[in-house]
């Protein structure tokens, strides 16, 4: 299985958008800041929306799909 995810940022709204095959695993990372990058900088450690996916090749274009989204 695969899952595209967001997390968010309880303070300034920052939104993390990525595929993985360990949902669990993944989210433990950004909340415990094991991932360098943004998540860590910009503390974007909430989960708030999860999709699963059989294909890593699906999950990844969903992921693209929702990066081009416009943020209001």
């Amino acid at each position: 299985m695969y899952w595209v995810y967001i997390l968010s940022s309880k303070r300034n709204g920052a939104l993390y958008i990525g595929v993985t095959n360990d949902l669990l695993r993944r989210v433990y990372e950004h909340k415990h800041k094991l991932v360098d990058g943004f998540t860590k900088r910009y503390n974007v450690t909430q989960l708030v929306y999860a999709e699963e996916y059989n294909d890593i090749n699906v999950a990844i274009l969903r992921e693209k799909c929702i990066k081009r989204w416009k943020r209001a």
